[in-house]
């Protein structure tokens, strides 16, 4: 079954509030989310979805925006 980007940004908010997750395409690049969200949300993907993310896997362009976390977290899933 797909994980829906709605569960995707529920898991963020509670990672980082005050955040547009919806829109923002730039949560790397902008700094919005640093080292220590990033490990977060690697742990936080692991326990709410039973998806565990490769070293390889952790660069910018996954974690930039919501939809491309969905995305890899669908990907990782389907792969199990």
């Amino acid at each position: 079954m797909a994980i829906q980007l709605e569960e995707v940004i529920e898991m963020l908010e509670d990672i980082q509030e005050d955040v547009d997750y919806a829109t923002c395409t730039t949560l790397i690049d902008d700094h919005v989310l640093d080292s220590f969200d990033i490990l977060a949300i690697v742990s936080a993907a692991d326990e709410e979805f039973d998806v565990t993310i490769p070293a390889k896997d952790i660069v910018p362009e996954n974690f930039n925006s919501a939809q491309s976390l969905c995305a890899l977290i669908n990907r990782l899933a389907d792969e199990d």
